[in-house]
């Protein structure tokens, strides 16, 4: 398992496709590009700037649920890519007991970014959809300097992402 960080969501342009972005932790870091669908990106959007509904919507009624159990997300896990479709898994300590459920990658981080749950990837799926962002060794942090700035490695993700179509991450 590879330790991920969601960078964000966007749009990707002309196509005008949700991704989820997730970096690779340890550098130099690759990016694994996750097209997703507008209503998973608005919730995982909602998610990191803490923006609560006057009703609870579903990924912030999951988190109450679980709360209300005693329930809580050890990790997710994006664990395979099929047919261009990616799977990722959510994994939940109840009274001791491990539970792993099947969800789609998007749902998983949008839980994730409401219980400050750690996100993993797959060894084989960053090998088969994992990108290097062009020019990553510049960004890339030493004893020297201070850790890179993530809006300013969003910002040249996006410039990759310009050159790219979802297609491109198909096998």
């Amino acid at each position: 398992m590879v330790e991920m960080e969601l960078l964000g969501v966007q749009v990707e342009m002309p196509s005008n496709s949700p991704l989820m972005l997730l970096k690779e932790t340890a550098a130099p870091g690759r990016v694994l590009p996750v097209v997703i669908d507008t209503p998973e990106a608005q919730a995982i959007y909602r998610g990191i700037e803490r923006i609560r509904m006057a009703r609870p919507l579903t990924h912030d009624l999951m988190k109450i649920l679980l709360d209300e159990v005693g329930a809580t997300v050890t990790r997710v896990t994006v664990t395979e890519l099929r047919e261009r479709t990616f799977f990722a898994e959510i994994e939940i300590d109840v009274g001791g007991a491990t539970h792993v459920v099947s969800a789609r990658p998007s749902d998983a981080v949008a839980l994730a970014v409401r219980t400050d749950t750690p996100i993993f990837a797959t060894e084989e799926v960053l090998a088969e959809a994992g990108q290097f962002i062009e020019g990553d060794d510049e960004v890339e942090s030493t004893d020297d300097e201070p850790d890179a700035d993530p809006a300013e490695l969003l910002d040249e993700f996006k410039q990759f992402l310009d050159g790219v179509s979802p297609d491109d991450f198909g096998s």
